[in-house]
C-alpha cells in the first residue's frame, strides 16, 4: 500500500480522499470488482489465479475495501472479502450503530499480505460528539472459489476488540456507571487495578441499575451473549455513578496485582475464612479471560485437602498420627511415582502430606474398591461445595471432581486425571479447612439481588483439627510449603502442587494455603514446583493481609 492513502467519510456523507491510491475522488467505483467465495459476481474473464497475492493485487484489493467501507456501502465492502455475509452486517453498521459521522481511514506500508491502517474518526449522538482513533489491519488472500485476492474476513478488521458474535454501538449505555469501592470505601478503578476491568464491567452490567446511578452515552462493544457485559469503546456523555460495594480489599488487591506480574501468566484468589468473602482477584496477563474465575486445569497435590478429608471421613486414617506407607512407588493399573522417587517407609499421615508422598494418598484408597471412583467427589461436594453453583456475584467456574475409573481414579487423588480447578476453587478449600466450614465466597453482598448461595456446611471438628495440623505441617519444618511461608506470621497452614500437562515442559505450580483471617490460591502456568513461583504469589497476598 503506498504512503499516505486516505480514505475519509465527510459530513456524514461518505466520500473519497485519495492520495496516491490510483483512484480519483468520485470515479473511485469505475472499474470496481469483488466478490467472496459464496456468491461474488465476476465481470471478468482472465483466467482462475491460484497461489499467494502478489503486491499488485494486495496494495488493490485493500484500497478497494477501504475506499468501499468509506463510502457507506456495506454490501460492496463485503463483497471484497472472504465472507461476505458475515462481514456486511458489522461495516454497515459502523455508520448505522456506531454513529460514526467523520473518518479518515489511512493504510500504512503492507507488510507481506497484512495491510495496517488507522482510523481517526467522530461518533456524533442525540447532538454530542467525541473522536475516536485506533488502529487495526487486514489481511489479503486467494478467494479458494473465485480465485481473486479478497481480504480475509474477521471482525477485528472493523476494530481490533471486536470478535465473533460482537458489534459496535453507540447509545444509552446498557447500564448507569458505577463507583465500585472495596471493604472500607477506597475506590476500584482498572486503572489502579488492572486485573478488575472484566469483574468490574460485569459488576455494572448486573448491578449498575441498584447501584443509584445514571446512564450516559456511549459507543461499546455489545455482545450477542447478553451474560456477557459490554465494553466501553467512548463515552460521549458520562451519565452519573453510582456507588457499588464490593468485598474486595484494595491493600490485598494491589499485593495481589504485584504478585502476579512476576510471570508470564500467573492467576490469584484471597477469601476470607470467616465469610467466604473474596478480597482479591488477580491475573496476568490482566485483560482477556479470567483465568483466576473461570480457569480449569488440574490442581496437583493441593487436591491432596480434599483426599485426606476423604481418608478421614471413610475410616482409612484415624488422625495426623495415623501409620501410613510411603513407598517409592504404587501400581493402580500404572505404576505412580513420589518426586524422585523419594520413599518415607512407614510414616506419619502429618508427614506423608507435609512431604507431599504421592503414594500416601493413593495405597490406602485401594480397600474402597469400586466406590473409589465416586468417593472423592462425594466428599469435594459434601464438604467443600465443589459442584454446587456459586451465585458470587460474577461469573465463575466451580470446579469440577467427576466419578472416574482404573489408573485415572489413583491419578485424581493426587489431583490430575479429570480433576479440574482454579485458584478460587483451591483458595476456597483452604479457607474452609481454616473457618471450619464451607461458606460459598461471594464478591458483592447478596443483599443485592437475593441470589441463592450454596449451603453452608460445616466440617466434623475432628477432620477440621487434623487438616489444619496437615496443612500447618506443609507450611513448616520439612514441608514443601516452608520455605514460601517463611515470611507468612501467625497461625498458618499450606499445601503445594505441580500439575504436569500434556505436551507442556514445565508443570504447572500451585499453591493454597491460609494465615490468620485470608486464604489464598495461586497457580503459575509452567512455574514448576508449586512451593517456588505459586507459593511466592501466595506468600505475598497474605503478608498484605
Amino acid at each position: 500500500m503506498r504512503s499516505g492513502a486516505k480514505v475519509a467519510v465527510v459530513g456524514g456523507v461518505f466520500a473519497v480522499v485519495a492520495t496516491g491510491v490510483g483512484y480519483g475522488g468520485w470515479n473511485l467505483w469505475n472499474g470496481l470488482t469483488g466478490g467472496d467465495d459464496g456468491g461474488g459476481v465476476s465481470t471478468q474473464s482472465a483466467p482462475k489465479k491460484t497461489g499467494p497475492p502478489d503486491a499488485e493485487e494486495i496494495e488493490k484489493t485493500a484500497a478497494d475495501f477501504l475506499a468501499a467501507w468509506a463510502s457507506g456501502d456495506g454490501a460492496a465492502a463485503a463483497q471484497l472479502t472472504d465472507n461476505a455475509a458475515a462481514a456486511e452486517p458489522l461495516i454497515t453498521g459502523y455508520g448505522t450503530t456506531a454513529h460514526v459521522t467523520k473518518a479518515v481511514i489511512e493504510a500504512g506500508e503492507a507488510m507481506g499480505a497484512k495491510v495496517p491502517f488507522t482510523v481517526k474518526a467522530t461518533v456524533e449522538y442525540e447532538g454530542v460528539s467525541k473522536p475516536l482513533a485506533y488502529s487495526s489491519s487486514l489481511t489479503v488472500v486467494r478467494g479458494l472459489t473465485t480465485g481473486r485476492a479478497l481480504v480475509d474476513w474477521q471482525p477485528s478488521v472493523v476494530h481490533p476488540e471486536l470478535t465473533e458474535g460482537t458489534s459496535l454501538v453507540t447509545s444509552r449505555a446498557s447500564a448507569p456507571p458505577i463507583k465500585a469501592v472495596d471493604k472500607d470505601g477506597v475506590e476500584l478503578t482498572e486503572e489502579k487495578f488492572p486485573s478488575l476491568k472484566g469483574v468490574l464491567a460485569e459488576l455494572r452490567q448486573k448491578y449498575g441499575s441498584k447501584a443509584g446511578g445514571v446512564a450516559g452515552v456511549e459507543l461499546a462493544i455489545t455482545s450477542a451473549d447478553k451474560a456477557v457485559p459490554d465494553r466501553t469503546l467512548l463515552t460521549l456523555t458520562k451519565g452519573e455513578e453510582g456507588t457499588l460495594e464490593t468485598y474486595l480489599d484494595a491493600g490485598v488487591q494491589a499485593a495481589a496485582e504485584k504478585a502476579v506480574k512476576q510471570y508470564d501468566k500467573a492467576s490469584v484468589v484471597a477469601v476470607e475464612p470467616s465469610t467466604g468473602r473474596i478480597r482479591a482477584v488477580a491475573n496476568n496477563p490482566a485483560a482477556g479471560f479470567n483465568t483466576a474465575f473461570g480457569g480449569a486445569q488440574a490442581p496437583g497435590s493441593t487436591m491432596k485437602i480434599v483426599t485426606a478429608a476423604m481418608m478421614l471421613d471413610k475410616g482409612l486414617v484415624a488422625g495426623a498420627g495415623s501409620k501410613v506407607e510411603c513407598p517409592a512407588t504404587v501400581t493402580w493399573e500404572r505404576e505412580f511415582h513420589n518426586l524422585k522417587d523419594f520413599d518415607l517407609g512407614t510414616t506419619t499421615f502429618r508427614r506423608a502430606f507435609a512431604r507431599s508422598c504421592n503414594t500416601s494418598f493413593i495405597k490406602p484408597v485401594k480397600p474402597l474398591g469400586t466406590g473409589a471412583g465416586t468417593a472423592l467427589g462425594e466428599t469435594a461436594k459434601k464438604y467443600f461445595g465443589i459442584g454446587e453453583v456459586w451465585e458470587t456475584g460474577v461469573k465463575t467456574w466451580d470446579g469440577s471432581v467427576p466419578a472416574s475409573s482404573g489408573a485415572e481414579t489413583a491419578a485424581s487423588y493426587i489431583g490430575q486425571g479429570k480433576i479440574q480447578m482454579n485458584a478460587l476453587t483451591m483458595a476456597s478449600i483452604a479457607a474452609t479447612v481454616k473457618g471450619g466450614a464451607f461458606r460459598q465466597p461471594v464478591i458483592v453482598p447478596q443483599s443485592l439481588d437475593d441470589r441463592t448461595l450454596a449451603p453452608t456446611r460445616r466440617l466434623p471438628d475432628g477432620m477440621a483439627a487434623t487438616l489444619r495440623q496437615l496443612m500447618a505441617a506443609a507450611a513448616t519444618g520439612e514441608g514443601t510449603g516452608a520455605r514460601a511461608m517463611a515470611s507468612v506470621s501467625g497461625s498458618k497452614g499450606a499445601k503445594t502442587g505441580s500439575a504436569e500437562v500434556d505436551g507442556q515442559g514445565d508443570s504447572n505450580a500451585w499453591f493454597t494455603a491460609y494465615a490468620g483471617d485470608l486464604a489464598a490460591a495461586a497457580v503459575v502456568d509452567s512455574g514448576g514446583h508449586g512451593g517456588d513461583s505459586g507459593g511466592d504469589v501466595v506468600a505475598r497476598v497474605l503478608d498484605a493481609r
